[in-house]
């Protein structure tokens, strides 16, 4: 399993910043948590998701402490961390 972080901040920049972080690399599942707030940037937020990976599942962290966590909910049972 591969994984990568991108911070962006919640402002205007945010979504071409998550764009740019998307279309760098095939993802198979994307985690967002501060993107959710303020809740304004969530719709945008999941409309880019499936826009720029489809197939993608989408998880929710509550910081970036618990990303891996996340990300093991929306991932196939058959997966594990190290894969």
């Amino acid at each position: 399993m591969d994984a990568a972080m991108t911070l962006a901040p919640l402002d205007a920049t945010a979504l071409d910043l998550v764009t740019t972080a998307l279309r760098e690399r095939d993802r198979d599942v994307v985690v967002g948590g501060g993107l959710r707030k303020p809740e304004q940037l969530i719709e945008a937020f999941e409309q880019t998701l499936r826009r720029e990976v489809p197939g993608a599942g989408i998880a929710f962290n509550t910081s970036g402490g618990d990303s891996v966590e996340a990300a093991l909910r929306r991932l196939p049972a058959n997966s594990s961390p190290g894969a």
